[in-house]
């Protein structure tokens, strides 16, 4: 994901209501599609654009890569779609699709309860039920509430790392208090980053929730971007990889 990314996403938030508190409602389960154990993560908001009221990010345990999806909501009823490449990220969830979106023919059909979400998925020849548990929760758009331990699978990766923000609650909020570099072959994280951020803005800048850490190469080297909010005060800390001791590192 590079900078032309970043660039869209801003210019997208300028066409969304103010970023204060009040668009991340999110729900995280685990469980299993057929006999593959997965997380799954979905955010719902009024509308992302383009008819999507959901937008999510999935991955099976054993490949450690998160795959993006999007949807719609009706009622408890979910249909979501997955993101095939880079091509239709950038024109259904960066730049938005100039038509509605039609997820008749998407992989997964869910039905969600409180507790969790049944359903299957299938794609071609292949179906598989869904059997998810509901295991944390975040909202901020009435009061501030996070129930469990609370991870977001960013959908930015690299071919070895993938990266999870931890958000908690304190007296200043609810924001990302450290992000895990979590390697996709060892499925376990070899990095830790936490932020000084007294005013609790890590991670609460774009309206996707899981596009608040974006990724780019850069002179051959990987870059790691995370988004702050505070609203003309946004920003992004930018974290460079060291290929010798293999982290990442505050770019000065």
């Amino acid at each position: 994901m590079g900078r032309e990314f970043i660039a869209a996403v801003f210019c997208l938030l300028l066409l969304c209501e103010e970023a204060v508190a009040g668009w991340y409602q999110v729900e995280n389960y685990e469980g299993s599609i057929g006999p593959n154990l997965v997380h799954l993560s979905l955010q719902r908001y009024a509308s992302f654009g383009s008819g999507i009221t959901v937008e999510g990010s999935y991955l099976y345990d054993a490949r450690q890569s998160p795959i993006a999806i999007y949807g719609k909501a009706d009622g408890s009823r979910v249909s979501l779609c997955e993101i095939a490449d880079d091509k239709e990220f950038r024109r259904v969830l960066v730049m938005g699709s100039k038509t509605p979106v039609n997820t008749a023919g998407c992989p997964f059909s869910l039905e969600i309860s409180e507790s969790g979400a049944t359903g299957s998925w299938s794609k071609g020849a292949d179906k598989f039920p869904v059997t998810l548990k509901k295991v944390a929760s975040l909202d901020d758009t009435g009061g501030l509430k996070i129930d469990g331990t609370f991870e977001i699978p960013f959908w930015a990766e690299t071919t070895r790392d993938r990266f999870a923000g931890i958000y908690t609650k304190s007296d200043a909020g609810i924001c990302m208090t450290k992000m895990l570099v979590i390697d996709k072959k060892k499925k376990q994280v070899v990095q830790e980053i936490a932020f000084d951020d007294e005013d609790c803005n890590a991670g609460m800048s774009t309206t996707p929730i899981y596009m608040n850490v974006q990724e780019w190469v850069e002179g051959g080297k990987d870059i790691i971007s995370v988004d702050f909010g505070g609203g003309k005060f946004a920003g992004a800390n930018d974290y460079l990889l060291n290929p010798k001791t293999r982290k990442y590192h505050l770019k000065k």
